[in-house]
């Protein structure tokens, strides 16, 4: 009975000592949907958001059904747009990213940062499709 006990022991700590040993995640960035309007191109909307990103937070490579009008609100981001070199902008710094390209962006600064994303896209498909 002692053994049993035992080696139940060893194992939960190797268990937990394996979840500790997981390299820490990246925190994430926060959403925010300011505005969603029809226009006047069929089938097509206008989605404008805020993206908050605490320092070091990421956005994973994903795309967007239509086009994406970036605007840094403030900190330091940096933009990873597939086949092209990596962007840094800060606050007043602006970006485009095409219909359907990958793309991904990172919180480089120290502080907290926001974006004001602004899309051009196809109703009723999801704003974010994440990248394989």
């Amino acid at each position: 009975m002692r053994l049993k006990i035992t080696g139940a022991l060893v194992a939960g700590a190797l268990i937990m000592g394996i979840g500790l040993a997981q390299p820490p995640q990246p925190p994430s960035t926060t959403r925010h949907e300011l505005q969603r309007h029809d226009l006047d191109i069929p089938g097509h909307e206008a989605v404008q958001v805020r993206i908050d990103f605490p320092p070091g937070a990421v956005a994973p490579r994903h795309s967007h059904p239509g086009e994406e009008v970036i605007y840094v609100l403030k900190g330091i981001l940096q933009y990873k747009i597939d086949g092209k070199p990596p962007v840094t902008l800060k606050e007043g710094g602006v970006l485009f990213v095409p219909t359907g390209v990958i793309h991904m962006a990172t919180n480089v600064g120290k502080v907290p940062a926001e974006e004001l994303g602004t899309y051009i896209v196809e109703k009723g498909k999801p704003l974010v499709i994440p990248a394989k």
